[in-house]
């Protein structure tokens, strides 16, 4: 089998999970500067079979699209014509930032800790990777 790999997609910074290759366990893998997301991509599918990306999908509490759906959208025709043989799934996002945030509190990690931003979105990619997991 081949990895999974979740992209929590903001204009600053991009967060990555993956799973193993059992597709069993999701687990952060690093926070990408946007404007460099798909070198790291590229280098990362030289070494890594990855069978699909999973992409959060940012909504309102009413259910419509988010005001950052509008970056997220030409970011993801760009990752499928980049990565054609690669499909793209989405996941509701809704609350993966605050559920990051409690992660960290939850984990004890002291409050300076809790203010690294790479680091939430880093966790928010892993909860949205965790999400379709339990969704298939």
């Amino acid at each position: 089998m081949a990895r999974i790999l979740a992209l929590d997609y903001g204009t600053v910074r991009t967060g990555i999970a993956v799973t193993d290759e059992l597709q069993i366990i999701a687990s952060g893998l690093t926070t990408v500067d946007t404007k460099k997301i798909f070198s790291f991509l590229t280098s990362y599918l030289k070494n890594e079979n990855v069978e699909l990306f999973v992409v959060g999908e940012p909504k309102q509490l009413n259910n419509t699209a988010s005001e950052s759906e509008q970056f997220i959208k030409p970011f993801i025709e760009k990752l499928k014509t980049t990565f054609p043989k690669i499909p793209v799934k989405r996941v509701d996002e809704r609350f993966t930032s605050k559920m990051a945030f409690q992660s960290m509190i939850d984990s004890g990690l002291k409050k300076k800790q809790r203010q690294n931003k790479a680091l939430i979105d880093e966790i928010s990619a892993t909860i949205i990777l965790q999400s379709y997991l339990q969704q298939i």
